[in-house]
């Protein structure tokens, strides 16, 4: 692949020029981070240009690779460079070598979230409907004696459908990306723990719970309060979002007393995610769903506690009596 060499500067007005020669230019060098090769020479680099900026013209140079596909970094063993990093601020001299790498092909947020939800959605009624095949042939056309397989179908359906619709309708995501491969897994852990769920509870030898209907209604309760409280912290986290005028600010309980968790808590969205499946599991009284909301738990706990330490370090009157997940715990 041959190098490609060009002038990256902003100038508008040739009366600028004199100011321009007091300014102190970068040049900046792109090699592909596994044969070293150049790929690309920037001349007379602003030194107020972003790592955004310098992705974009390279971009122009290479229209097979988009901002979001691309990963740059200083060192091929360190990690990327994130988009607003400035380039004076950087560790290099006025003349910088970066070192590309190919993320592959990239799909939005909103496309990731309907795939793994669409998905594991679909694959659960293929259970419940008894499709050809899934059970022995003498089962196919009977349905379960069990209320609470239907019960357990209509929770579960209700459940990605919310999720379906606050993705649509309620999230603002970011101008982020995910990979390809990135997504084929996180589908395969959704899809495939889906089917798994499905396959016991829909099975025709299927157990209901041990102490029946009164098992089953106090979980059905459980779930429905969770389930709300979760879609009205994501309300509340919407509308901090979009109310770009004061600023960032950090997450507080409203007049809804589903958000009044905030109070103790950083991330409720997460503790309510978890209280669904834990009363989804209870429901059921099915191994399976109890392991996945095992490891369900185990990482919303890592991105609720990522998420306090950030609003720790950004917010100095962040509050203090608020733990990550769980109040006064975890």
């Amino acid at each position: 692949m041959s190098s490609v060499w060009c002038l990256f500067s902003h100038p508008k007005d040739v009366g600028i020029t004199s100011a321009m020669s007091r300014t102190t230019f970068f040049e900046v060098k792109i090699l592909d981070a596994k044969t070293k090769e150049q790929l690309c020479f920037l001349d007379k680099v602003e030194p107020y240009s972003t790592t955004g900026d310098i992705k974009i013209l390279f971009h122009k140079l290479y229209p097979q690779w988009y901002p979001a596909r691309q990963a740059l970094k200083l060192d091929p063993k360190e990690k990327s460079l994130r988009d607003d990093e400035v380039l004076q601020n950087l560790p290099v001299g006025t003349s910088a070598t970066f070192y590309f790498r190919d993320l592959g092909p990239q799909f939005g947020w909103t496309m990731v979230f309907l795939a793994e939800c669409v998905g594991a959605l679909l694959t659960y009624l293929l259970f419940y409907f008894r499709v050809p095949y899934i059970y022995s042939h003498r089962f196919i056309s009977t349905s379960s004696p069990h209320p609470v397989v239907t019960l357990a179908c209509a929770c579960h359906s209700f459940h990605y459908g919310k999720r379906l619709i606050e993705t649509i309708f309620v999230h603002r995501f970011s101008h982020g990306t995910m990979p390809l491969r990135t997504i084929i897994r996180n589908c395969a852990y959704y899809w495939g723990f889906s089917a798994w769920l499905a396959y016991y509870i829909n099975h025709p030898l299927y157990t209901p719970p041990s102490y029946g209907d009164l098992q089953v209604h106090y979980a059905l309760v459980l779930f429905a309060m969770c389930e709300i409280g979760n879609f009205s912290i994501h309300l509340t986290l919407n509308n901090l979002k979009g109310d770009g005028s004061r600023g960032r600010r950090f997450p507080v309980p409203t007049k809804n007393p589903f958000t009044w968790l905030f109070y103790f808590v950083s991330c409720p969205n997460y503790t309510y995610e978890v209280g669904s499946w834990v009363s989804f599991s209870i429901m059921t009284q099915c191994l399976p769903v109890a392991l996945y909301t095992s490891l369900g738990f185990l990482q919303m706990t890592i991105w609720a506690k990522g998420k306090h330490r950030a609003y720790s370090r950004e917010f100095k009157d962040y509050p203090a009596n608020r733990t990550a997940i769980i109040p006064l715990v975890l």
